[in-house]
């Protein structure tokens, strides 16, 4: 097995460009039947809201998680099969938020935008168990960090790890209670991504 991550990072930026894709499908076109008129034709782009906003939050998200992989791996020096395959289960999950966008897209606007925002947030409580598996097969006895690594940049890294899915769960039942505020919670944790992960110059940019 070659040591370098080009393989690896270039497999994994192909699946998460092909997840991004995939997002926008949940638009569906207005028909261009016969009796359609402005009037009709902007009332149907409006119904669409929940689309919209399904599909950027998923879009954000599924971005951050795409700079945080390319920052994660910059902290490996080589790859093993433990690597391959957690990394692999990142992947999975990553694949499958089309699925739950799609539910939060069609159910926002109902009486199930409760269950749907809790089963997307559930979505993401699963991806970051994943997450959680990827960063110990790097980290555990540092058996696959970089020398120059410092051990404050990895454990910055560990509390975020370990926050992301205790706020994720929270969010599960704030969703059960009130679908925009259990959404609220769930993408608040881009911060936490964004800003805890790979404060400082060791991470990989």
């Amino acid at each position: 097995m070659k040591k370098g991550t080009e393989r690896l990072e270039a497999f994994s930026d192909g699946v998460f460009g092909i997840a991004l894709t995939l997002l926008v499908l949940e638009f569906h076109i207005p028909e261009p039947v016969e009796s359609i008129n402005n009037g009709m034709l902007l009332g149907e782009l409006r119904a669409l809201w929940p689309s919209l906003v399904a599909f950027s939050i998923s879009f954000a998200v599924v971005l951050i998680m795409w700079i945080n992989h390319h920052e994660l791996i910059g902290l490996v020096r080589k790859v093993d099969y433990p690597l391959l395959y957690t990394n692999g289960g990142v992947l999975l999950t990553v694949t499958f938020v089309p699925f739950p966008t799609t539910v939060l897209a069609r159910h926002l606007g109902t009486p199930a935008a409760n269950a749907s925002a809790a089963f997307y947030c559930a979505t993401f409580f699963c991806i970051s168990l994943t997450w959680g598996a990827l960063l110990a097969a790097i980290t555990w006895k540092r058996r696959l960090v970089k020398a120059e690594v410092t051990d404050a940049t990895l454990a910055r890294i560990r509390q975020a790890y370990i926050t992301g899915p205790l706020v994720y769960g929270l969010s599960v039942g704030l969703a059960l209670w009130h679908a925009v505020a259990g959404l609220a919670l769930c993408t608040s944790l881009w911060l936490i991504w964004m800003r805890l992960c790979y404060g400082s110059k060791e991470a990989a940019i």
